[in-house]
């Protein structure tokens, strides 16, 4: 809940902050279990490429995460990758930019 809004976290680096380092699978499933009431901003997680991680077997999912994503001001590059460079969280939120 402490990604900033148009930034982005790998699931590693979120079991880095929960405590639990090479543990991104666990960070994984938790995620896939949440109910999507929004409390919680499941769509700022990617993996470490930048890419949005198959969540179900149509890929509904993959689309409405993009779609969240893009709505806060997050671009892909052509790979369909977030570069992790100028999103990922602790170095978008220390940038200064304005939203796409």
């Amino acid at each position: 809940m402490r990604i900033p809004t148009g930034c982005v976290a790998t699931y590693g680096q979120i079991a880095r902050v929960a405590g639990m380092p090479r543990h991104h699978r666990l960070v994984g499933r938790a995620l896939r279990h949440l109910v999507d009431d929004g409390l919680v901003p499941w769509q700022r997680v990617v993996d470490a490429s930048g890419r949005i991680s198959r969540r179900s077997l149509d890929g509904s999912a993959e689309a409405i995460q993009r779609e969240r994503l893009a709505e806060e001001g997050v671009v892909f590059d052509e790979r369909g990758r977030v570069p992790l460079a100028r999103f990922q969280w602790a170095r978008c939120a220390t940038q200064r930019r304005v939203p796409r």
